[in-house]
């Protein structure tokens, strides 16, 4: 998946140009938040989000990547990432991750979020205040001659604390001018150990988490990943550069 094997580090004119593709990825989440109510489909949002992109003059990210067919990444309760956007109607008590990404002026973005649909259960609400909680624990790691071990730690410790789990097999990752760049960035792992982290790296971080069990299957579409026991999960995500001053969130 990670074509590249280099680890890039983008300079402050590029992380500017990043900058400003986050924030238009953040205000299409902003307008897609007000119509995630009960009878929209998963498909009308997706229709939304890109003509919001198209009409900014950005590329939806996803389109076509690897073949995806959709704007969006509609995953809805038990679906963990890679729902495909389609007819179904999100009902009251629903929970639906969105994960989008789009590129701007040849630079990229990439950001999730968990949002209620409705009325929600109290475990419901619960796991996306834990899923958000892990994703800027990770961020606060984000620092100069930090390790890449420690800001996985992080993930891992707030959701394992809540009595949650991280799943394994799909990671954060390096972006800029390719949606996905090295190096891989999991969501658990140990304090002080792996990639020391330095000014202009950028990563997109995003835990997903499960109520159950961390493990995984993909259903026949091919794309859709959803828990192995059934279970809710959340997912949260932000791209966001290792500054000298500290972590700097370009989706938010």
């Amino acid at each position: 998946m990670h074509a590249k094997s280099r680890i890039e580090i983008k300079s402050p004119a590029e992380i500017e140009k990043m900058r400003k593709a986050g924030k238009l990825l953040r205000a299409v989440f902003a307008e897609l938040e007000q119509h995630v109510k009960p009878g929209i489909t998963t498909r009308e949002l997706d229709s939304l989000a890109r003509k919001l992109i198209e009409d900014a003059g950005a590329i939806p990210a996803f389109l076509g990547y690897q073949g995806y067919p959709a704007t969006l990444c509609t995953s809805v309760n038990e679906q963990i990432v890679h729902g495909i956007p389609g007819a179904r109607v999100l009902r009251e008590g629903d929970i639906i991750s969105i994960d989008c990404g789009l590129v701007l002026g040849g630079f990229y973005a990439d950001s999730a979020y968990t949002y209620p649909v409705g009325c929600v259960s109290e475990l419901a609400a619960r796991l996306i205040e834990v899923t958000r909680n892990a994703l800027e624990a990770g961020i606060r790691e984000m620092r100069p001659d930090n390790r890449l071990g420690t800001l996985s730690a992080a993930i891992q410790k707030v959701v394992e604390d809540a009595g949650f789990s991280v799943v394994r097999e799909y990671t954060g990752h390096g972006i800029g001018r390719a949606m996905h760049e090295p190096p891989q960035v999991l969501n658990f792992g140990t304090p002080n150990t792996g990639l020391r982290l330095r000014p202009g790296m950028v990563f997109a971080i995003e835990p997903m988490v499960n109520v159950g069990t961390w493990k995984t299957r993909v259903l026949n579409d091919d794309w859709t990943v959803v828990t192995a026991d059934g279970s809710l999960s959340a997912h949260f995500e932000h791209t966001v550069a290792i500054t000298d001053d500290g972590p700097q969130v370009l989706t938010s």
